[in-house]
């Protein structure tokens, strides 16, 4: 009678700990979705952050050759405006 007593006991400590076991895994399973749904948030922020960088990249360098065309503008006009007032001088 003691034996089936005491393989009634290692069933119900073995029943627990599955039970235990079972719900770690669930735990573990909850938790690995949500780093996955993390991860795939986070890549997908890192795809939009390289996007502006791109984009503002492009806009930059744009922004740089109006500039730079400004400028080129700028110093033609005061050459003009040198080479007129030699020109009245000259008279």
């Amino acid at each position: 009678m003691q034996a089936l007593d005491e393989l009634s006991q290692n069933l119900h400590t073995l029943l627990e700990r599955y039970a235990a076991l079972q719900q770690e895994n669930a735990a573990l399973r909850e938790d690995i979705e949500s780093q996955r749904q993390e991860l795939i948030r986070t890549h997908s922020e890192l795809l939009e952050l390289q996007q502006k960088n791109r984009r503002l990249a492009t806009a930059n360098a744009m922004s740089s050759a109006e500039t730079a065309e400004e400028a080129t503008k700028r110093i033609n006009a005061l050459i003009a405006q040198v080479d007129r007032a030699i020109n009245a001088l000259r008279r």
